[in-house]
């Protein structure tokens, strides 16, 4: 790998650079496609702790949806508890194994099935010139970090560049180059295309929880964040938001809880059903 402590500035630089991308909560809102909230499923689940409204969003993500109302109609989720509460982030629910008294496996299950991510508009292909900063962004994560990441030799032209990034604290240098370029230097194999992102991770967003890219199953969490969590863009499907109960999912993340943020057993949220408007 990478000499960590000779490039490590390089990278954090890199890093900023991409952070500087990131829009305030307001601005974040508009990147929400709303073509793809038109369609609504009214849902609502019954905890002990009051009742959550749902709106899901089968347009925007429609085998997430058809997947939780599936799971919601069987009773699958019914005695189900929110086994992970931390204030200020989310409330995180949809474990089978949180319906018995052995919390040794609770966060650990799901269905017998996973299912990919819904988190992204289809791209075109990226080649030629790199004219804007989420380009050069899209560029940086999918080719040359993971490039520096796994060499011990990086090329020194690609080092320059990003030395020339972090005088400058801007992208211009990197853009100087096109695509080719970057797909030669680091000798890229895959398939590198643009990507619209469908919603970013909002407060009071439901969402899919997830143990890596593509790995869905029947947990989810709603966000209780207020500036919502873009760190968490991309990583997992976004498929409705909370239209009433904001205060009793607020309720639930204060809950007592123990080291793991599991809440204590005298203080769950349990599930007692999930209806969906037909």
């Amino acid at each position: 790998m990478i000499d960590q402590v000779r490039y490590l500035p390089l990278l954090l630089t890199m890093i900023f650079l991409m952070t500087s991308l990131l829009l305030s909560a307001e601005g974040r809102e508009s990147l929400v496609r709303e073509e793809l909230t038109q369609s609504k499923t009214k849902v609502s689940i019954v905890t002990n702790q009051g009742v959550i409204g749902l709106e899901l969003w089968p347009d925007m993500a429609p085998k997430t949806v058809s997947n939780f109302v599936t799971l919601s109609d069987s009773g699958f989720y019914n005695g189900t508890y929110f086994h992970r509460v931390i204030p200020d982030f989310m409330i995180q629910g949809g474990d089978p194994n949180t319906k018995d008294d052995d919390r040794s496996n609770d966060g650990m299950g799901g269905p017998d099935y996973r299912f990919e991510d819904e988190c992204y508009l289809p791209g075109t292909p990226l080649t030629g010139p790199i004219d804007d900063d989420n380009t050069a962004n899209t560029v940086w994560e999918k080719v040359v970090l993971p490039y520096l990441q796994n060499t011990t030799t990086p090329d020194q032209e690609i080092v320059t560049i990003i030395q020339e990034c972090q005088q400058l604290q801007n992208w211009a240098p990197f853009k100087a180059r096109n695509v080719e370029y970057y797909i030669e230097k680091t000798g890229f194999t895959g398939t590198l295309a643009g990507q619209t992102l469908k919603a970013p991770v909002l407060y009071s967003f439901i969402c899919m929880a997830n143990s890596g890219k593509n790995t869905n199953g029947s947990q989810f969490f709603i966000v209780t964040k207020k500036d919502g969590t873009p760190w968490l863009d991309g990583k997992h499907t976004v498929f409705g938001r909370v239209t009433a109960g904001m205060d009793v999912v607020h309720k639930i993340e204060n809950l007592p809880r123990d080291s793991k943020d599991n809440p204590l057993t005298d203080n769950q949220a349990i599930v007692t059903n999930i209806i969906v408007d037909k």
